[in-house]
């Protein structure tokens, strides 16, 4: 069981989890079925400025594609984390499950928690980063 799951291969299913989450709440969730627009008159309704929909849509989008690829996963994890922590908001007084009317807070919290776990995971083995040596390599050659 060791071989077959290590840190390595525990790093891969959460970043493809994590970037599957992402990329499904904003290009489909965000951008199809509530439209950005709507999207935007939502954030503005809970008193937020619209155009943080739009600064989340494209932060939730390049985040996805960049956890997916496997690509400066500590980061983009990082960067996530404040838009995640901010739908646990949004969603705090509709309950604990997800399920109740306007979702609960317990599913944006688990996301939140996930990319607080794949910061400490990195990119693994099976990232593109791989293919790519670091700076720090380069300049030591």
């Amino acid at each position: 069981m060791n071989n077959l799951l290590n840190s390595d291969i525990s790093a891969f299913i959460l970043r493809i989890s994590l970037a599957t989450v992402l990329l499904a709440h904003s290009l489909y969730l965000k951008l199809v079925v509530f439209t950005l627009a709507g999207t935007a008159q939502f954030f503005g309704s809970i008193g937020l400025p619209e155009v943080l929909a739009y600064i989340v849509f494209f932060v939730e989008v390049t985040s996805g594609v960049a956890l997916l690829l496997g690509f400066k996963t500590r980061f983009f994890s990082a960067l996530v984390i404040p838009i995640l922590l901010g739908a646990t908001w949004t969603h705090s007084t509709n309950g604990w499950l997800f399920t109740n009317t306007g979702g609960g807070w317990e599913y944006p919290l688990l996301l939140s928690l996930m990319a607080v776990v794949q910061i400490g995971l990195g990119d693994g083995k099976y990232a593109i980063s791989t293919y790519f040596p670091s700076r720090r390599q380069l300049t030591i050659l």
